[in-house]
């Protein structure tokens, strides 16, 4: 099963939004969103299954692929990493499985699913973790099949 793990990209500061959950994207951000979509819609499967944080931030990014998806209010800002991944049934899942959402959450799976960690790694604004379930030798293992940031591209 593949986990893609996509960090919304860059929004307003907290002190020019509301509330939290009402932060958009910067123009910036939505150049970021727009060349990380552009990337992953040339990777991507259409069976992907794309789970979204209710946040403007991260629904904004999302929308930038183009494609349908479903808003979990498990992924908000806070959430946890034992949320997020029963939410996309890793490793279990059938069908590849795309995550819209935040740090420290994001950066938390990645360790956890990686190395073991509990601590939560740096994920940058826009940047995309894909992770891989696989099995070798009868025995399963994750790997890291790509890293990539807004960015570089």
């Amino acid at each position: 099963m593949d986990l893609i793990l996509w960090r919304h990209a860059e929004a307003v500061l907290e002190d020019e939004a509301k509330e939290d959950l009402e932060r958009a994207l910067t123009a910036k951000g939505e150049r970021q969103a727009e060349r990380m979509a552009e990337w992953l819609n040339r990777r991507i499967a259409h069976s992907t299954r794309v789970l979204v944080s209710p946040a403007r931030r991260c629904q904004q990014t999302a929308a930038a692929l183009g494609r349908k998806f479903r808003t979990i209010s498990e992924l908000a800002p806070g959430g946890s990493g034992e949320s997020l991944l029963r939410t996309a049934r890793w490793p279990d899942a059938a069908e590849p499985v795309l995550v819209v959402g935040h740090q420290p959450t994001l950066g938390v799976v990645a360790a956890y699913v990686l190395a073991g960690s509990t601590h939560a790694w740096p994920v940058k604004k826009g940047a995309v973790w894909w992770l891989r379930q696989r099995s070798r030798d009868g025995a399963a293992q994750t790997v890291l099949q790509a890293m990539q940031s807004p960015d570089c591209l």
